[in-house]
C-alpha cells in the first residue's frame, strides 16, 4: 500500500480515538454557531417588535404647555406618564428609555406661528433608547407636518409650497441580500470552522508526536518525507473539510428558523450555494492545514504550538473585518487572494449575487499556489532530523 494511505489512515483511524476532540471540532463547533445566530437573532427581533408594538412610555415634562400636542401623541399609541423630577438623571440611570421636555415658552412661539421647540433626551449608547426616540421623533415630524400644512391653508396657500420634490425610492435589494448584512460573519464561521476542525490534528501529528518521541521512528522508516507529510496533511485537511461541510449543512437548516416574515430577510443555503462554498473552500482547508503543520514545527511542545497555532487563527478574521469595516466593489484582483477570495465569493453567493466561473478559478488557483509554496515550506522542514528531536 501506498506510504502516502498508510499515513494518512493511521493519522485519521488515532484521531478517531479521541472521542472527545471529535465531539468539539465536527459537532459542538460546527453547530454551536448556528444555533447561538438562532437564538440571538430570535431574541433580538422579538425584543424589538414588541418595543415596536407596545405603547411608547413617554415621560413628559412641561406636559401643560402644550395640551394639544401631548393629545395627539395619545392618540398615536404613546403612554404619556409623569415627569421625573431631574429627566437626564432618568435617562442615564434607565429609568426612562426617553423623555420629551417642553419648555414654557412653547405656547408663545405656537402662537406667534415661530418654531416652538421642544427636546427629546435620551441616551444613544442604551439598546432600545435610539429605537424608541427614533419612533417619538417620527410621531413629532408628523404632527409638525400636519400643523404646518394647516398654517398654509389657513394662508390660502397649498401645502405643495413646501415640497419642490416628490420624493420616490426604489429598493433595489432583495430579502436575500438584505440578510447579507446581517449575516456578514458567515464566511468567516466557514473559515474559522475549517481552521478549527484540523487544528487539533495539525498540532498532534507534529508537536504531539515529537513529544511523545513517536515521530522519529516514523521518519526512520525508508519512505519519502514528503509522502509521511502529505498523508499528515491529508488526514487533517479531512477533518477541516469536513467541519465546514458539517458547518454549511447547520446553518442550512437553521436558516429555516429564521423570522423571515418580520424581518424581510431570508437566509437561503440550498444546494447551489453549499456547492459554490465547497468549491473554493477544498483549497483553503488544505493551505490552512499546512500553515497549521508549519507553524506546529516550530514549536518545541505541544503547549507552544497550541499558542502558536492559536495567534494564526487571527489571520482569517481579517479579510472578515477589512469587508465589514470598510465595504468595497469587488475586484478581479480579489478572487486571486486566498481569504479574500472565499470571504468574497461566499458573501456574493450569500447575497444571490452572480459569481463568474472565472472568478471561481482564479479563487482555486490562488489559494493552491500558496498551497504549494507553503507545503514546499513543509517539505523542507520535515527534511531536516531536528524535527524528529524532542524538546
Amino acid at each position: 500500500m501506498n506510504s502516502f494511505v498508510v499515513v494518512f489512515l493511521k493519522e485519521v483511524r488515532e484521531n478517531l480515538r479521541d472521542r472527545r476532540t471529535v465531539l468539539n471540532t465536527l459537532l459542538t463547533g460546527p453547530l454551536f454557531a448556528p444555533l447561538l445566530f438562532v437564538l440571538l437573532i430570535n431574541t433580538v427581533v422579538t425584543q424589538e417588535l414588541e418595543k415596536a408594538e407596545k405603547p411608547l412610555p413617554l415621560p413628559i415634562v412641561g406636559a401643560q404647555y402644550a395640551p394639544n400636542l401631548v393629545a395627539a401623541l395619545k392618540q398615536q399609541n404613546v403612554d404619556v406618564q409623569p415627569a421625573p423630577a431631574d429627566a437626564e438623571r432618568a435617562v442615564r440611570e434607565q429609568d426612562a428609555d426617553v423623555v420629551l421636555r417642553i419648555g414654557a415658552d412653547f405656547g408663545t412661539y405656537w402662537g406667534k406661528g415661530e418654531p416652538a421647540q421642544i427636546e427629546i433626551i435620551y441616551d444613544a449608547s442604551q439598546r432600545f433608547a435610539s429605537t424608541q426616540a427614533g419612533r417619538l421623533r417620527a410621531l413629532l415630524e408628523q404632527y409638525g407636518e400636519r400643523t404646518g400644512a394647516m398654517r398654509l391653508l389657513a394662508r390660502g396657500l397649498s401645502p405643495n409650497v413646501l415640497k419642490p420634490l416628490s420624493l420616490a425610492e426604489r429598493d433595489q435589494s432583495t430579502p436575500q441580500s438584505r440578510a447579507s448584512q446581517l449575516f456578514s460573519m458567515l464566511p468567516y464561521f466557514f473559515i474559522l470552522g475549517g481552521f478549527i476542525g484540523g487544528m487539533a490534528l495539525a498540532i498532534d501529528t507534529t508537536s504531539g508526536e515529537r513529544e511523545r518521541q513517536s515521530l522519529e521512528p516514523l521518519l526512520a522508516n525508508p519512505v519519502p518525507r514528503w509522502q509521511i507529510l502529505g498523508g499528515k496533511l491529508g488526514a487533517t485537511s479531512a477533518f477541516a473539510t469536513t467541519s465546514v461541510l458539517l458547518s454549511v449543512l447547520a446553518f442550512a437548516v437553521v436558516g429555516r428558523f429564521l423570522p423571515a416574515g418580520k424581518t424581510g430577510m431570508t437566509l437561503e443555503i440550498g444546494p447551489l450555494f453549499a456547492a459554490g462554498t465547497m468549491l473554493v473552500m477544498l483549497p483553503l482547508t488544505a493551505l490552512l492545514a499546512t500553515l497549521q503543520t508549519l507553524v506546529a514545527a516550530f514549536a518545541k511542545s505541544y503547549r507552544e504550538a497550541q499558542t502558536y497555532v492559536s495567534l494564526l487563527m487571527f489571520v482569517p478574521a481579517i479579510p472578515t473585518m477589512m469587508l465589514s469595516f470598510a465595504p468595497v466593489k469587488t475586484q478581479t484582483w480579489m478572487y486571486a487572494v486566498p481569504l479574500l477570495s472565499q470571504q468574497v465569493i461566499i458573501t456574493r453567493l450569500l447575497r444571490g449575487d452572480f459569481v463568474p466561473a472565472s472568478g471561481f478559478a482564479m479563487s482555486i488557483v490562488g489559494s493552491v499556489a500558496a498551497l504549494t509554496l507553503a507545503y514546499a515550506l513543509a517539505t523542507a522542514i520535515y527534511r531536516s532530523e531536528r524535527l524528529a528531536i524532542s524538546a
